[in-house]
Parts: C-alpha cells; structure tokens; sequence
C-alpha cells in the first residue's frame, strides 16, 4: 500500500529539483533524492497512521537528515532506536567538505541527538512517542556555500526564497491533511512563522518549542527540559 506521507515527498522532490540557486549558494543536496531509501523507510514505519502532534524542523542539517534521510536524522539514535539503517547514494554534486557517508557518518549532530534522545529518554520506545507525535522538515533542501557553511532557507534571495516556500507550503498542508494533525510545532522560529503562514485557515493549531541547535545558548542550558515547557504552554501533554 503507497505511503500518503511518502508521495507528498516524491511530487515535493520533484518540484524542488526543478529549482535554481545562486551564489554564494554553491551545492544544493536534495535528500529525498539520494537518500530516498532512508526517508521511505521512515515513513513507512512511522508515518502510516494519524498523529496529533507534527514537530516541524527547518531543513537538514550536513550530519543529521543530509546523511539518512530521516528528519533531525542523527545516526546512531536513527539506527539503535529508530531502526533505520540502509543504504544511501550521493547527492550529484557533492561538496569536498561535506561528503555523505550515510549510516557510515562518523559524526553526530547534535540538534538531532538532543531531540530523538529526549523522544527516547521521554517515551522510552518508537511506539510509544509515535503513537502522537511525528517529526517532519519543512524544507528538505541543504544549502551550501562555498566554504562548506549552511545557509538557511530564510537567508536566500527573494527571488529563490518565493519558489521554494511556496512548495514547501504546500507540502505541509497536504502533509497535515494526511496525518489529520491537530498541532504543528515549529521547532524554531522559522519553522513556526513558517506554519502559520502556510496553514493559516486550516483546523491545525501552531506552536512554537526551542530549537536544540547548539548555537542557541538556551538550548545548552538544558533543551529536554525547555522542550517539554514548551509543549506543555502550548497545551500538549508530554508524554
């Protein structure tokens, strides 16, 4: 039976790679391309039934969903307790400074194990934190520059930015539709400004919760302990 959440993202992908980007972007990975196997498989076991709650990242990070395709995707929380491990291809244009190893990466990120190590440490199983809640990027795209550096989705050109955010858009509303979300919590502010916006008018709830990006030096100050203050003041209930 065809995944609903696994056709969003392949017409998501498809219509992404019709996009172009300039510099000082230089390298664009596209992991529902390369690392389809990773994504599918995530879905597959996760995303086949209705969830109450979406937790909504930005877009990959080079050692989290760019290496397996799952969302926030650090590698050894998506192997020893997500039970992900398959093989990953390579973007077409792979920056020297950010090679995809896949499952093979040796390195981990920390925004990704600070949010499945908190959904384990809190739910203790995969059933348990899925039988509610669901993680998903609003956009799947990686930008690189040419030193190597991230540049976020907010941070490109107008005339970029327009074409992307309206296909993510609407990727989240059918993705919302499908899984018949009550909440989506935008983990950051881009994230939640950008729920809003694309859901505005639809019967979902929007919310916002800490990044645990290591940037933020609130995350480092304890992020599993603001993240569930976060969803409580939202009025979700953790666990």
């Amino acid at each position: 039976m065809r995944v609903p959440l696994l056709s969003i993202a392949d017409r998501l992908a498809r219509r992404l790679e019709t996009l172009d980007f300039a510099r000082p972007v230089t390298h664009v990975y596209n992991p529902l391309v390369y690392a389809r196997a990773g994504h599918a498989r995530y879905v597959e076991l996760y995303g086949r039934s209705l969830r109450e709650v979406i937790l909504l990242g930005m877009n990959p990070g080079p050692f989290g969903m760019a290496q397996t395709g799952v969302p926030f995707g650090e590698v050894t929380l998506v192997r020893n307790w997500l039970g992900i491990d398959v093989p990953v291809g390579r973007p077409r244009d792979e920056h020297p400074r950010r090679p995809v190893w896949g499952f093979r990466c040796p390195r981990s990120e920390v925004s990704g194990a600070r949010l499945w190590g908190w959904a384990r440490d809190t739910f203790r199983t995969p059933k348990r934190f899925f039988r509610r809640f669901f993680v998903a990027n609003y956009c799947p795209l990686m930008f690189l520059e040419a030193g190597g550096r991230n540049r976020t989705p907010d941070k490109l050109p107008a005339r970029e930015r327009e074409p992307l955010l309206a296909a993510c858009d609407e990727a989240l509303r059918e993705t919302v539709r499908a899984l018949e979300a009550r909440w989506v919590v935008g983990v950051g502010t881009f994230a939640a400004a950008r729920a809003r916006a694309a859901l505005r008018g639809m019967e979902v709830r929007v919310g916002r919760m800490l990044h645990p990006s290591p940037a933020s030096p609130a995350a480092n100050r304890g992020w599993d302990g603001q993240a569930m203050e976060d969803l409580r003041r939202c009025g979700i209930r953790v666990p």
